[in-house]
């Protein structure tokens, strides 16, 4: 076994915050994009870059995955319930952000038309694998988006309960201090 390293690596640390800003970001957009109508002038770009950066998120996700399995992580601080309901809470994250990228995939691709990614390469379409697969897919990505940022919300409260009240280091690792 490997010794756990005492704080995170600048990639671990930059693909965590590049995250919690695209997840926040991608959520706001989604929210508003919602109410465009098709005379507005944002009512294909948007979608265009909401799916385009939600699938550079994913593939970000996947690499932050690989990286962590190489590289390890600092040891979780605090008292057995906490350090449970961090690997927990980290865990469900995950499965919520995988859940988020499937759904949207499959919201996308129902129609049959591939999803271009910032117009530089395109994610081809599997088309509709199930019935009514793109207002079920919304409605998992809707109420998953939710979920995702409630949670999120619960994990930096938590960072900043370790840091304010326990004054340990469990914020400051993931800022890359000491």
């Amino acid at each position: 076994m490997k010794n756990a390293p005492e704080t995170y690596d600048w990639l671990s640390i930059t693909l965590h915050w590049l995250s919690a800003v695209v997840v926040i970001g991608l959520f706001a957009v989604g929210l508003w994009m919602v109410d465009l109508n098709y005379y507005s002038q944002w009512y294909k770009p948007a979608p265009h870059w909401h799916k385009s950066v939600g699938l550079c998120l994913a593939a970000a996700t996947v690499l932050r995955l690989g990286w962590k399995l190489v590289k390890g992580h600092p040891k979780i601080e605090g008292a057995r319930w906490e350090k449970v309901g961090a690997k927990f809470a980290h865990g469900l994250i995950y499965l919520m952000l995988f859940g988020m990228f499937v759904s949207g995939y499959l919201i996308s691709t129902a129609d049959g038309r591939a999803i271009d990614v910032f117009n530089w390469f395109s994610v081809p379409a599997l088309g509709e694998l199930f019935p009514n697969q793109a207002d079920i897919a919304g409605e998992i990505h809707y109420y998953l988006a939710f979920a995702l940022i409630g949670l999120a919300v619960v994990h930096a409260l938590a960072a900043l309960k370790h840091h304010f009240i326990n004054k340990d280091n469990t914020l400051k690792k993931m800022l890359g201090v000491k």
